[in-house]
């Protein structure tokens, strides 16, 4: 919102804090994993993390993933900290404004930044200094800092004297029922009848959302076509890099290795659960799930990768002979699953496979053979290595500026498209509102059709004293191109994708009775097809205001019949 006051309406002025908000991320993981593991480690994590291809497409698009994956990441920095602190008041300081960071989280996506809660708790009690019980002590005090924080506004809506805004995707307007419900145990468990309104997998959100939000539920789900591509690439390398560090504490406490090629457990610990924890949820979830969704993983992924570096290179330092073959085991799955990865979509950008199989097979050949003569084969094997796992990865995620076929305002994604949104397909019933169809999304751009632009004028111009210009059924995404075209005061009726009580049939008949509203914009879907015709709370306002309100005649307003939609008159209410 400030962007776009000091710069204006435009689509780079929204876009403007998530760009920034993602180099922030960036930094502030380099300067995290650098404290845990060295500088190494932490520009292989910042280099991850800007190869990843989902990270790139969603700091592209005004969701609220980059606000809370930079939230995250700046928590983990400030638990580092603490663990690092001796026992005291800093460390105290360090772990609440941890705890506050990811409140901010809980406020910006809710339940969605409590995930890395496990680890950040396992992370401290294992890596803090000082005796158990006041490493609890400290704990829950951060417990209580994260309450509030994350809390306040579920409690100031649910306090706020006389009227007030209703909290869309709830079942009866509160936030707590949004926090626990649609956007909470309804997401892992599957949405019950109520909000949420069709979805490709049935017209009702407990038929779950199918396929084309992310693959079918399962432990592969990272793996499958919608997200693979997306999260995937260097999950064999976290594999390696978390086995290895299991190795490597066992060796030091045999004596087989000195001190100085360990690196300290919590940071295993933070970012190996945080990793776990999340990709289990997305998983697992039976809600709603969006590809997108799992940038959120993507700095465990860069964290651990520069973990491995870091072991890789020091005991490599301390004379062990073991740290090339272990980088040749895990260059060779990683290579192999990228290649996997973009033969599932030969048509685009197919010829990647090459270069990353050459890559990958040069890297294991000098690697295997860098163990006997490191001095002359070490360093061209480590470039070899790093094209393997990070060529595809960084092609993907290069090519999402230059228009990557999966980007649109509703699903970002990197990569080839895999499903449309559901209202491109070619055959869409005419009953369904689609771009370029009156009650339906704006077309590319935000823009309204001559049809559309139409129905808006007449508002306009007959609207009179009305302090509402028009109102649509169909919610946010159905009023969104009449709401940027000017600076008429047009309302999206039921929230994002109308299955909101708002307004509510009660409030559209005083709005009518006292002169505040005169024309709305209602759907004229019927049952049958893909999508039912309006259900819930869209169809006590459908059905009131075909009541109570008169069809204005297209040629009116210059339509010519026929369309998705129905322009009502209500002046007569």
């Amino acid at each position: 919102m400030i962007s776009s006051k000091l710069f204006g309406m435009h689509g780079w002025a929204l876009l403007l804090p998530e760009v920034a908000e993602g180099v922030l991320a960036v930094l502030v993981l380099h300067r995290t994993v650098r404290r845990w593991a060295g500088e190494g480690a932490g520009l292989a994590a910042a280099l991850v993390l800007t190869l990843t291809p989902i990270t790139v497409a969603i700091t592209r698009s005004n969701n609220l993933d980059t606000p809370l994956l930079l939230l995250l990441v700046c928590a983990a920095y400030a638990l580092t900290r603490a663990v690092q602190e001796p026992a005291g008041r800093a460390a105290t300081w360090w772990l609440c404004g941890s705890a506050a960071l990811i409140g901010c989280g809980f406020v910006t996506k809710m339940l969605a930044a409590w995930l890395v809660l496990p680890a950040f708790t396992l992370a401290w009690l294992i890596g803090a200094g000082g005796p158990w019980i006041a490493r609890f002590l400290r704990l829950a005090a951060a417990g209580a800092v994260l309450a509030a924080t994350s809390l306040w506004w579920v409690a100031m809506v649910a306090l706020w004297p006389g009227d007030r805004p209703y909290i869309g995707g709830s079942e009866d307007g509160s936030a707590w029922d949004l926090v626990v419900g649609y956007n909470g145990l309804g997401r892992v468990f599957g949405q019950g009848p109520g909000p949420g309104g069709p979805g490709p997998g049935g017209p009702e959100r407990g038929r779950g959302p199918g396929p084309m939000f992310g693959g079918d539920t399962g432990p592969l789900r990272m793996f499958g076509d919608e997200v693979g591509g997306q999260i995937s690439w260097l999950l064999p390398v976290c594999a390696a890099a978390i086995v290895t560090a299991v190795a490597v504490a066992v060796l030091r406490r045999r004596g087989r290795l000195p001190e100085a090629a360990v690196l300290p457990t919590t940071g295993w610990i933070l970012w190996g659960l945080w990793l776990v924890v999340c990709a289990a949820v997305f998983s697992l979830q039976k809600g709603i799930f969006h590809p997108y969704y799992t940038t959120q993983l993507a700095p465990a992924i860069g964290a651990l990768c520069g973990g491995l570096v870091a072991v890789l290179v020091r005991a490599h330092r301390e004379g062990a002979r073991w740290p090339a073959p272990v980088a040749a085991i895990t260059v060779a799955p990683t290579a192999a699953w990228a290649v996997w990865v973009i033969r599932r979509t030969p048509h685009w950008h197919g010829w990647l496979v090459w270069p990353v199989a050459a890559a990958g097979v040069a890297a294991v050949v000098l690697l295997c053979a860098a163990s006997v003569r490191p001095a002359r084969l070490l360093p061209a094997a480590l470039v070899a290595g790093a094209l393997a796992v990070l060529a595809a990865p960084g092609a993907w995620a290069g090519l999402v500026p230059f228009g990557g076929a999966s980007m649109n305002g509703v699903i970002p994604a990197a990569g080839p498209m895999i499903a449309p949104p559901f209202w491109e397909g070619r055959d869409m019933p005419r009953d369904l509102p689609g771009p370029g169809r009156p009650g339906g999304p704006p077309r590319s751009g935000g823009g309204l059709t001559p049809g559309q632009k139409k129905i808006l004028d007449y508002a306009r111009r007959n609207a009179g004293k009305a302090r509402i210009t028009l109102a649509v059924e169909g919610g946010a995404m159905a009023a969104s191109g009449f709401i940027l075209s000017g600076d008429s005061r047009v309302i999206g009726m039921g929230g994002f994708i109308s299955a909101d009580d708002a307004p509510s049939v009660r409030l559209l008949e005083r709005w009518t009775r006292g002169g505040e509203l005169r024309f709305v914009l209602g759907s004229a879907m019927r049952p049958g097809g893909p999508f039912p015709g309006p259900r819930g709370h869209a169809a006590q306002r459908t059905a009131w205001v075909s009541a109570h309100c008169r069809v204005v005649p297209p040629a009116a307003y210059g339509g010519s019949g026929g369309g998705a939609a129905t322009l009502y008159d209500c002046a007569a209410h």
